[in-house]
């Protein structure tokens, strides 16, 4: 009986990329924890992980819901819902992030309050409800629906490209054993699906951790609105976007880290 070879080590199978990082990651937290200098700027920007992460983790799941829908419209047998659905997604995803985010707070916000007090305006006349502001529209609100809009578009072709990647077969044959719509979604398309949606579904969501950044243009006090605060103030602009990298860092490749492990789960649970 041939011998079994001997099991490499815990630390030998650990990736190089991912000792690399480890390294880096050690290295700031030393940095923050010894230098007073970069712990009061992380004491600073840390106030706005919160806020990146609420506004990233909102819209992200709405973005998903929308995008879901839209996908559903992209797939479907009417002809009316597949147009609208195309022109939706090939009009978002033509418009850059920036530039849609823009747009929303500074164009479809007033619109979308000039539409609500026109809608009750005979409520607002009676005096039972107080007419809507533009500035009582808070920008993180405008943020958060600039961002579902724009990755929503995204979301969808991930979704269509999951469903489409199941067999045309095997949707017939749930047909004719009487399932109905959505039974072969719940039961057939969507387990099967999901292997295909999850790594692209996982990477837009990191994805929107990083794009969340472009929040801080409207003036919404997340990491990177803070470290530019703080970096005018102080003139410390090395120290103070060192930090801002690494707190992006950490939540980015935790996330990473967190999909690929999901990913092994769902191919081990397959194979069984």
């Amino acid at each position: 009986m041939t011998p079994r070879p001997p099991r490499p080590s815990l630390f030998a199978r650990l990736p190089y990329w991912l000792l690399a990082i480890l390294l880096l990651f050690v290295l700031g937290l030393w940095a923050i924890t010894t230098d007073q200098t970069y712990a009061n700027i992380f004491r600073t920007l840390s106030g706005g992980v919160l806020t990146t992460l609420w506004v990233t983790l909102l819209a992200f799941l709405a973005a998903t819901l929308l995008g879901l829908l839209v996908a559903l419209a992209r797939t479907s047998n009417i002809r009316v819902l597949r147009e609208i659905a195309t022109f939706y997604v090939e009009i978002i995803r033509g418009i850059p992030i920036l530039v849609f985010l823009f747009y929303i707070a500074f164009v479809a916000a007033p619109a979308m309050v000039g539409a609500y007090n026109w809608v009750l305006a005979p409520l607002i006349d009676l005096g039972w409800i107080a007419p809507a502001t533009v500035r009582g529209f808070d920008f993180v609100w405008r943020a958060i629906f600039a961002l579902t809009i724009c990755y929503s578009a995204f979301i969808a072709e991930i979704f269509r490209a999951g469903i489409e990647a199941v067999g045309r077969g095997q949707i017939e044959a749930a047909r004719s054993l009487g399932l109905s719509r959505w039974h072969c979604f719940r039961f057939i398309i969507f387990p099967q699906a999901l292997r295909t949606i999850l790594p692209p579904l996982g990477n837009d969501f990191v994805s929107m951790v990083k794009d969340s950044a472009l929040v801080s243009a409207l003036g919404v006090q997340d990491i990177t609105q803070l470290g530019k605060l703080s970096a005018s103030s102080s003139f410390l602009f090395f120290e103070t976007y060192n930090v801002v990298a690494y707190l992006y860092l950490t939540m980015t490749i935790s996330l990473s880290l967190l999909v690929r492990w999901l990913e092994r789960i769902m191919d081990d649970r397959l194979r069984r």
